[in-house]
């Protein structure tokens, strides 16, 4: 049971990962959209969306490098963990850190789609 745990935990972290990238590069598209447009137009309306979209990729590129270097560290924290246990258990902390990330990542996912969906609706408009 605790080894099927763990391989899981580790899975996740990897899905974790993989999505992480996934949204780097939507956020990416979403930039260039967005330069696109702030070069099309130069009125004092749209240049306080351009530059609340462009604080919000700042942050969530932030946000998803902190997040990637944390799941780094807790995969190697197990890793570690279990090579030093040959019983192949992991503390109750590691168990913990691995649930704060799960609930990170779910957050962070959800703040990027809304991001993404208010960027495709401003686009609408002006593109």
């Amino acid at each position: 049971m605790i080894k099927e745990r763990i391989s899981l935990m580790t899975d996740e972290h990897k899905v974790w990962l993989s999505s992480l990238d996934f949204y780097k590069e939507d956020l990416n598209i979403i930039k260039n959209r967005l330069t696109e447009i702030a070069g099309k137009y130069s009125n004092k309306d749209i240049a306080a969306h351009i530059e609340h979209f462009e604080n919000q990729l700042k942050i969530q590129f932030e946000n998803i490098d902190i997040l990637t270097h944390g799941i780094n560290e807790n995969l190697s924290d197990i890793a570690h963990e279990l090579a030093e246990n040959t019983a192949g258990y992991i503390s109750v902390d590691l168990v913990i850190k691995h649930d704060s990330k799960k609930e990170l990542f779910q957050n962070t996912e959800k703040v990027i789609n809304t991001l993404r969906q208010e960027f495709i609706t401003f686009a609408a408009k002006w593109m």
